[in-house]
């Protein structure tokens, strides 16, 4: 199974319905699109739309759907900015939980496209630190 080869770190460390979630979309993109960026890219919005990236793995989301404004406008003509696995559209109060989680500094005096960058970063350590970069 190609999906179960490709798994990103982040999934390998995050719940099975993820990592199937993962798999199975990838799997079926390399079928229509071939191997490569492009079915990757396909997997991946997948999982953002039931799973949010906390610091180094995958958490399930409180609710379905897009997690920012490239999951929910899609397509590769439109290219909006990708919050990482952020769940952008998630309520500030979400936000301000999983910055806690994090111990993501200041958290308290930021709004919530600060929340957002913050916890992006955050992320982005945690999964550097896991892959011991």
């Amino acid at each position: 199974m190609p999906g179960r080869e490709d798994l990103p770190s982040t999934l390998r460390r995050s719940p099975d319905k993820a990592q199937r979630t993962w798999e199975k979309t990838h799997d079926s993109a390399v079928e229509t699109y071939g191997e490569g960026e492009r079915s990757h890219r396909t997997a991946f919005a997948a999982v953002k739309h039931q799973f949010e990236k906390v610091g180094d793995h995958w958490e399930p989301k409180g609710r379905k759907g897009p997690s920012d404004q490239q999951a929910a406008g899609g397509g590769p003509e439109r290219r909006a900015p990708t919050a990482g696995g952020v769940d952008a559209n998630a309520t500030k109060d979400h936000l301000m939980s999983v910055a806690r989680k994090l111990d993501v500094p200041g958290r308290s005096s930021m709004t919530k496209p600060d929340l957002v960058k913050a916890i992006e970063k955050a992320n982005d350590r945690a999964t550097r630190k896991a892959r011991g970069d």
